[in-house]
């Protein structure tokens, strides 16, 4: 029988980057404040909301608004600059450097899902022959983020991430 806790155990929840696409925290291009990548209203009748779906960028600091109806959406892959968001290119709220890559999320969920990841120290995957265990957030986070010598480095990072002011 385990010691453990249901604390330091994580079971992965099959969540994707999909998942945390319905609202995003972005630095406003205007003002620097947080600002929200949010899906459009859409009009009555519309399919259902996917990952093409009309977006809005909203400042509710200075009043920003931006529309993106369509193109290209690129999910961030990098690891040597910030992050940014898919649909307007503009850099991530949710995000802190460290000396090894950056930590970031598109928003408070993504971030506690990561947190309580890299939190564990029993962390159980999806079985090696589920087709769908590469393409989870977790399954899918950098080598250095999963090893258990970075754990506290990480750590720190999301918790400056907590730690700074969110805007409005």
């Amino acid at each position: 029988m385990s010691s453990l806790s249901t604390h330091h155990r994580f079971r992965d929840p099959r969540s994707t980057a999909y998942d945390f696409l319905e609202s995003i925290l972005v630095r406003c291009p205007g003002c620097g404040k947080a600002a929200h990548v949010v899906a459009a209203p859409e009009p009555v009748g519309a399919r259902d909301r996917d990952l093409f779906a009309p977006r809005r960028l909203v400042c509710r600091n200075c009043g920003l608004a931006k529309a993106w109806s369509g193109g290209g959406v690129a999910l961030y892959r990098g690891r040597n600059g910030p992050a940014t968001d898919p649909y307007f290119g503009v850099r991530l709220w949710l995000q802190a450097e460290t000396r090894h890559g950056w930590v970031w999320a598109y928003g408070p969920e993504h971030l506690d899902l990561i947190r309580r990841f890299v939190r564990a120290s029993l962390r159980e995957g999806i079985p090696w022959y589920d087709h769908g265990r590469r393409m989870t957030v977790v399954a899918r986070l950098p080598a250095w983020m999963q090893q258990a010598g970075n754990r506290d480095e990480v750590l720190r990072a999301i918790a400056r991430i907590h730690t700074s002011p969110r805007g409005s």
